[in-house]
């Protein structure tokens, strides 16, 4: 029945936003001018309540827009509660500066701060729980078998495989696969409860005889040249049609494209970084961030030397090569851990468990990461970042470049003194193919909050290192 009628529900869900921005925008008002609040703030009650009132006019509307703005009208069974937060959380924050900035170009000063505040709060507080009882109602309907989509695929590949793998994984989605079509895999087979019911051509027949919602064309990549012609026939039968790539492994989950005069163009990887604003944020950000971290450890610093120096020979500082940004190499610094040894020793692989030639004062700065702390110079003279990816010696970057796919993509941003990876225990001595997953992942979704994240997590679980021998 949803389904069926999803313009109504979309329209109707529009109505009760307007509904709810309206809900809160009134008791705020009555929050500030009819309760303990009431005569607290100077100039607020310099304006009657049709006056307060009447600026819901472009309260309303706007809010509206935001939301539509900020994809909170998108289909709501693979969006993620956290997502859909996020969204409401980026909407409000913006619809309450434009309203102050319309307040400030037509002049008007006697609006009440207090109510702006309370209205904010309010509306995110009803807009979240009114969102969360729809999709909790939805999900309700999807177990008892109602509003659910039946889909049948177009080929048998990695990208079909993957596909039915999440829908079973996520059945508060609602989807159901019907089937598979495809010339190559006998008809019968089954990929995890999911048979193949008979060749692409019989499309024509099953088309009419079933109730189908969707069409997801999952073709093998060796069979892309029938890709024009299944999308025709596919297109001819009515049933909405959506396409899934079988090379998920080059093209990222959040593809930046470009349109070339009508041409589109697909960005194989997409770097926010590569963004000159957040370029200059983040450095911004690197460089007042070491400065502080330079200043408040020094004393720790200046304590970790003396112990280098008195228990064992050799250089306090300890140098090695790395490669960093766009593949260059660099000098990074860091306390010296281990007892002095020739460069060609010192090549041939990183520390293992129990290494003799790691000092008792090393094992302390390693396992607790101070070994690391000269590194804020090399964050601050621009060789390295706050966050990013660790830097690899040249010797093991040759190495993992020919064993480890998509390894160098990592060299497209600044190395980190931590990372994604580092926080969530791969370090040291770990697996180098999960590092890697997790590197991509932090480079294709930078932000700056997820920074501050990784900037949080570290003090709390990045410097006790179990795998730091």
């Amino acid at each position: 029945m949803i389904k069926d009628n999803q313009k109504y529900f979309n329209r109707l869900h529009l109505l009760m936003d307007a509904v709810v921005v309206a809900i809160s925008y009134l008791l705020a008002w009555y929050i500030k001018f009819c309760t303990i609040f009431a005569d607290t703030e100077p100039g607020a009650g310099a304006l009657d309540m049709g006056t307060y009132f009447s600026f819901l006019y472009f309260v309303v509307p706007e809010y509206i827009v935001l939301y539509y703005f900020f994809n909170l009208y998108a289909p709501k069974r693979a969006t993620r509660r956290k997502v859909e937060f996020a969204g409401l959380l980026k909407a409000n924050t913006v619809g309450i500066v434009v309203f102050i900035v319309f307040l400030y170009m037509i002049k008007q000063q006697d609006f009440s701060r207090f109510m702006m505040g309370a209205f904010y709060i309010i509306n995110i507080s009803f807009a979240t729980i009114y969102r969360t009882l729809i999709r909790n109602l939805l999900l309700y309907f999807r177990k008892k078998g109602y509003n659910l989509k039946y889909i049948l695929l177009i080929g048998y590949s990695r990208a079909a495989e993957e596909y039915i793998t999440r829908i079973n994984s996520n059945p508060q989605w609602g989807y159901v696969v019907r089937g598979i079509l495809d010339d190559r895999i006998p008809s019968g087979t089954v990929y995890k409860g999911v048979k193949v019911v008979g060749r692409i051509a019989n499309i024509r027949y099953i088309l009419p005889e079933n109730s189908l919602d969707e069409i997801a064309i999952t073709l093998a990549l060796k069979d892309y040249d029938r890709l024009e012609a299944i999308v025709d026939l596919c297109e001819k039968s009515g049933v909405h049609t959506k396409f899934i790539p079988d090379y998920n492994s080059l093209v990222p989950s959040h593809p930046y494209t470009e349109d070339l005069m009508g041409l589109p163009v697909i960005n194989i990887r997409y770097v926010p970084l590569t963004n000159t604003l957040n370029w200059v944020s983040k450095r911004a950000v690197d460089i007042l961030g070491s400065l502080a971290g330079i200043i408040v450890s020094s004393p720790i610093m200046l304590l970790a030397a003396l112990a280098v120096r008195l228990t064992s020979r050799g250089p306090v500082i300890f140098r090695q090569e790395r490669v960093g940004l766009h593949n260059k190499t660099f000098n990074m610094y860091k306390f010296r851990t281990m007892e002095m040894q020739r460069p060609s020793a010192e090549q041939k692989a990183w520390t293992v468990k129990n290494d003799p030639r790691v000092t008792g004062v090393g094992k302390f700065l390693r396992c607790t990461s101070l070994d690391e702390l000269p590194q804020l110079f090399n964050i601050l003279v621009g060789e390295m970042s706050l966050v990013g990816p660790r830097p690899e010696r040249p010797q093991f970057v040759d190495k993992f470049k020919e064993e480890i796919p998509r390894y160098m993509i990592k060299h497209q941003v600044r190395p980190g003194l931590t990372g994604w990876a580092q926080i969530n225990g791969y370090r040291g001595d770990t697996s180098i193919r999960k590092r890697v997953e997790y590197d991509l992942f932090y480079i294709e979704n930078w932000s700056m909050g997820l920074d501050v994240k990784i900037m949080f997590l570290t003090l709390f679980k990045g410097f006790i290192n179990k795998n730091a021998y």
